[in-house]
């Protein structure tokens, strides 16, 4: 068996089966309990789709064998050395992103090209430096920014109760940033709080009526990582801590957070890696679907 058998074609285009496509409803719902609806990443590999792809092959009007080649073309698209996947909202209702470290400009701007051509939802793109994000606007346009991160496509915000992204020192904010923007990325709105260390604690206590009303908070902190230990002390709703590489010597680039934070007393804490504000807006986005499935 060649490597093609086992990966998918290496080439798949919708083109090739234009007619499986006819009579479905390309919306994919985001929110089943309250009826709302937004489109992600990729419109054609959804739900509703294959749920009309079994429908045809129960009526008879496509055999099982044609069914099954015609979801071969579907998973993915080989773009040079990158499989883009569009298949990851099917299995995560989750928009694709795209990690800019180590990808030339060029590949950048293929790989946020495959995912622009095939799909309305959005297309996310972290840690670019400036001679990617140079080229990417220069194909695709202007994107919303934040710390290295762009954003094509926002989707409308949606109510998932009230979402918080706090910061311990205003050097913390660019990874706040980076998750306000991808949480954007995955259609959910979240506020945000900076500079409430325990440096100060006097500052937290002045919003500690915000903190305790909301229904899932991000803690982003370096140093010594305490702001973490105090709000899961305060709050019995998920707290997602993100550890920074701010802070001096025996910070340790943020090691000594991390750990920190994985020893907190206040139990139930999760705990993300460092600087990792993209990671943390995932795991929001993970508890708001399981919510709402």
């Amino acid at each position: 068996m060649c490597s093609s058998d086992l990966n998918g074609p290496k080439n798949p285009t919708l083109a090739m089966v234009p007619e499986l496509f006819e009579d479905a409803d390309a919306e994919f719902t985001l929110i089943k309990a309250t009826g709302t609806h937004v489109k992600w990443q990729d419109d054609y590999v959804d739900p509703d789709l294959v749920h009309d792809l079994l429908r045809r092959v129960s009526s008879g009007d496509i055999t099982p064998d044609e069914a099954v080649e015609r979801l071969k073309r579907l998973p993915f698209r080989q773009v040079d050395d990158t499989l883009v996947d569009h298949h990851r909202h099917l299995r995560q209702g989750a928009p694709e992103a795209v990690y800019g470290p180590g990808k030339s400009p060029e590949q950048c701007v293929s790989i946020v090209g495959e995912l622009l051509a095939n799909g309305s939802g959005a297309v996310l793109v972290t840690r670019t430096n400036d001679d990617q994000r140079k080229a990417l606007e220069a194909a695709h346009g202007t994107a919303l920014m934040a710390n290295g991160s762009m954003l094509w496509r926002a989707p409308e915000p949606i109510a998932h109760g009230r979402i918080i992204v706090v910061s311990a020192g205003t050097a913390d904010v660019p990874v706040v940033d980076e998750c306000l923007l991808a949480l954007r990325a995955h259609g959910i709105a979240a506020d945000r709080i900076t500079d409430v260390g325990v440096a100060g604690l006097h500052r937290l206590l002045d919003r500690v009526d915000d903190i305790m009303d909301a229904d899932v908070i991000v803690v982003v902190a370096g140093m010594e990582g305490a702001l973490a230990s105090v709000i899961g002390g305060l709050s019995g709703k998920p707290v997602i801590a993100v550890p920074t590489s701010v802070g001096y010597g025996s910070g340790l680039e943020g090691v000594t957070a991390l750990l920190a934070m994985h020893a907190t007393c206040a139990s139930g804490v999760t705990v993300v890696g460092i600087d990792n504000g993209y990671g943390a807006a995932c795991a929001v986005a993970r508890i708001v679907r399981g919510r709402t499935a």
